[in-house]
């Protein structure tokens, strides 16, 4: 059983974080809330997403697991406007779940979650830790999009610095310890990501948000940060690109 009732921006920014991967998705539910673990396609980036269930105007569930098609959602999220209150609720009978927006119903398949593994999230401690505005890390990467399709994250006690390298240009933005939100740096540190993956998972952060990056040399990048008026958490990983001497 579950049924709930949220606000349109609230399921948006939800949708918005886990669509950036995945275009299907189990969610498990329990009295709690919602929680999601999902690896995209290429098994490059993961998704950890956490939501209380205070982040629903109402919120009524037994353990399930509901395994939900992302592009129907957001057809359904065209229908409603900023404020609006969209209500969900799970037909176990039909195996469906009924969204109703305004005077509008829509019904869909759940999807089956038989084949959808809950991947375990790596633990991984790494030697710098970033907390930064969403919109500077937007700034770097439309810096960097006509440049090359990767980008070097790179960490030092004095700040932090996203550089992207092409043929024959190049675009850097620079942080210095001051203008960061806060910097933890045992060691210098620099690792490159593929462009795609990393400005898709920046761009699916609201924004305003402060994003606490982990960075380590050749290793993954962790990006922690809120959604839901911070009644809700996601963490997303991204594998390194080597790079060859």
């Amino acid at each position: 059983m579950f049924q709930a009732k949220v606000k349109s921006e609230t399921l948006k920014g939800i949708v918005d974080v886990v669509s950036t991967l995945v275009d299907e998705a189990k969610f498990n539910v329990n009295a709690k809330g919602v929680s999601l673990k999902a690896v995209d396609p290429a098994h490059v980036a993961m998704v950890d997403l956490k939501i209380d269930k205070s982040a629903f105007e109402e919120f009524a569930a037994d353990e399930t697991e509901l395994g939900i098609d992302l592009d129907k959602i957001k057809e359904v999220l065209r229908l409603s406007r900023a404020g609006d209150i969209i209500t969900l609720s799970q037909d176990e009978d039909k195996n469906r779940l009924v969204i109703n927006v305004g005077n509008v119903t829509r019904r869909m398949n759940l999807v089956d979650t038989t084949g959808m593994s809950d991947p375990k999230v790596p633990n991984i401690s790494l030697p710098a830790k970033v907390a930064v505005n969403s919109e500077e890390l937007q700034k770097g990467i439309k810096a960097a999009e006509s440049i090359s399709d990767h980008i070097a994250l790179i960490a030092t006690a004095e700040g932090f610095e996203m550089i992207s390298e092409g043929d024959t240009d190049s675009a850097s933005l620079k942080l210095t310890k001051d203008m960061l939100v806060s910097l933890e740096c045992k060691e210098n540190v620099r690792s490159l990501f593929p462009l795609d993956y990393f400005s898709n998972m920046i761009r699916a952060i609201p924004s305003g948000t402060v994003v606490s990056m982990s960075i380590g040399n050749d290793y993954p990048v962790k990006l922690e940060f809120a959604i839901a008026d911070g009644k809700g958490t996601v963490d997303y990983l991204l594998a390194p690109r080597i790079e060859s001497d």
